[in-house]
């Protein structure tokens, strides 16, 4: 498909977020392609562009904290790494104007870019609402899992959702769980989903020796919030402070959450470097040097950042969340360790009783990764290369370009 045109559409800032990096990777494979390609986002007004594939490309902006959306961009996640706004406040004028701002924006650019397939970010709203101005055209819609959150926590946006998703031409999942939710949640048949997954750049992010492991390297990449696990990983710390280790975090936040994470780090002193938000080349190198990744997430759809450690050389703690054993199952225990959670009082958020024995599980996992990496600082896991080979984006595209031509077929 030598001249395909690709329309993509995505409700939040792209270069601040995973699937604004999905969004960015998949722009910068299908130029590999000789594919045509524009973008719309949601930004705040005012913003300065970063310099990315993303922005190299054509695309345009909706903009909010303007005289047309005065409220800060909604946010997938309750808590984003920058200010925004929530969807279960998202009613009324505000969602009025929302939709005529999008439906505005993408009426301008369609005659003009005249895409052959619209491919959106995100189960949700504005892949609604697409499907509902554009019927006539492919739209595929990639699931990024904080979408299903969404649906849960919004029921007065759900049923325009349900409407208008469930005739979505192609929904790309990042796990077979997910799909098995899909299709449940928005009553889509399961032949039009496709399990794909994310992925993560093998130019950027491979592998260097690790240094012999004196002083272990731990690292956290990712939001400053309670969903992501910040606090317990934390905490966990606290309990083993005697022993040799130090903690890089590389992410940012907002709001009352951040505020407690960084508390946090800053009583466990010189033992944690705060590096804050980081450019992926920035963090590449973080990854080179650390021997151990922890992200102790209680929600998550796939986060690239663990393919990322992973082909970085990092050992992996993560939790046991729906997906993680199909993908990451397979490896040395010494390799990735997956944590039980225990039942959740909310979707990201375990009962008070249940915060000891957490910290506890964590703490031993990260002993036991300590001890492995003293052993032997690089490991040697078929398995992981397996996992890492298969997700790189390349491979992502391959497959995402598959069901571009199957949605483009069947419509």
């Amino acid at each position: 498909m030598p001249h395909l045109k690709i329309l993509h559409v995505i409700g939040q800032r792209p270069e601040m977020t995973g699937s604004g990096i999905y969004l960015e990777s998949i722009i910068r494979e299908s130029k590999k392609h000789n594919l045509s390609t524009y973008w719309v986002a949601g930004v705040p007004a005012g913003r300065n562009v970063p310099s990315s594939d993303i922005h190299q490309t054509q695309g345009s902006y909706v903009y909010f904290n303007s005289d047309l959306l005065d409220f800060s961009v909604p946010g997938m996640s309750d808590v984003m790494p920058y200010k925004s706004s929530l969807f279960k406040e998202l009613k009324g004028n505000r969602l009025t104007a929302y939709k005529a701002a999008f439906t505005h924006e993408l009426q301008k650019v369609f005659p003009r870019f005249s895409p052959d397939i619209i491919h959106t970010n995100h189960l949700f709203l504005l892949s609604a609402l697409v499907r509902k101005l554009f019927p006539n055209i492919p739209v595929v819609a990639t699931c990024h899992g904080t979408d299903l959150r969404q649906y849960n926590n919004c029921p007065h946006l759900r049923h325009f959702v349900k409407r208008y998703c469930s005739r979505l031409d192609k929904i790309i999942a990042l796990t077979i769980d997910q799909k098995k939710d899909i299709s449940h949640l928005y009553g889509i048949p399961p032949n039009k989903i496709a399990v794909i997954g994310g992925g993560y750049d093998e130019t950027i992010f491979n592998r260097a020796s690790k240094s012999p492991a004196g002083t272990v390297q731990i690292l956290y990449a990712g939001k400053y919030n309670r969903s992501k696990g910040v606090i317990w990983l934390l905490k966990s710390l606290m309990k083993i402070n005697h022993h040799d280790w130090h903690l890089h975090m590389a992410g940012s936040g907002s709001g009352p959450e951040y505020d407690h994470c960084i508390e946090l780090a800053e009583k466990l002193g010189p033992k944690v470097t705060n590096h804050g938000y980081v450019s992926h080349h920035i963090l590449a190198e973080l990854m080179k040097k650390a021997h151990v990744q922890v992200l102790p997430s209680f929600f998550e759809g796939l986060p690239l950042v663990l393919f990322e450690g992973l082909s970085s050389g990092c050992r992996i703690i993560t939790t046991r969340l729906t997906g993680f054993s199909e993908i990451f199952g397979q490896a040395k225990k010494e390799t990735i360790d997956l944590i039980q959670l225990p039942r959740l009082e909310t979707i990201d958020k375990p009962y008070q009783k249940d915060e000891m024995h957490l910290e506890y599980v964590l703490s031993k996992s990260i002993l036991n990764m300590i001890a492995a990496a003293k052993n032997n600082p690089d490991f040697d896991d078929p398995q992981a290369e397996k996992i890492t080979s298969h997700y790189t984006w390349t491979r992502v595209f391959e497959r995402t370009l598959s069901v571009y031509k199957d949605a483009i077929r069947q419509k």
